[in-house]
């Protein structure tokens, strides 16, 4: 296992989300990671009740900034060692994915919800 320091280009789960970036700091249990590319799109919906439509509410969950930070529990950081993509291109690359699982989904209201966010959120980041 790769040791993980000030500098180390990391991948990093933030909630349902997956990210490269750097960290910047050590704080404890955690380490603050300042984003560089968007792995996999955080999914769209209530974090505690997934998928779930009835009597929650829908957040549309955006990914984490290009340079944002973010406290991340070290046991979600891992090293990254691929190549680090550029970040508009990741975001993209990671929204579209997001985009095709929706649509390998069953019709129901909660795929008809989150492919409205989506379309949201690309008009948001892209425009």
């Amino acid at each position: 296992m790769t040791a993980l320091s000030i500098g180390s280009i990391v991948k990093a789960r933030y909630k349902t989300g997956t990210y490269a970036g750097m960290i910047k700091e050590e704080r404890g249990k955690f380490y603050l990671v300042e984003m560089l590319a968007v792995l996999k799109h955080p999914q769209q919906g209530d974090l505690h009740n997934p998928k779930e439509t009835e009597n929650v509410l829908f957040h549309e969950r955006r990914a984490l900034a290009h340079h944002e930070k973010a406290n991340i529990p070290k046991t979600a950081v891992s090293a990254f060692t691929e190549e680090l993509p550029e970040y508009p291109a990741s975001l993209r690359a990671a929204l579209e994915q997001l985009k095709r699982d929706l649509h390998e989904q069953p019709a129901s209201k909660y795929r008809e919800l989150a492919l409205a966010n989506t379309a949201s959120l690309e008009h948001d980041y892209f425009k």
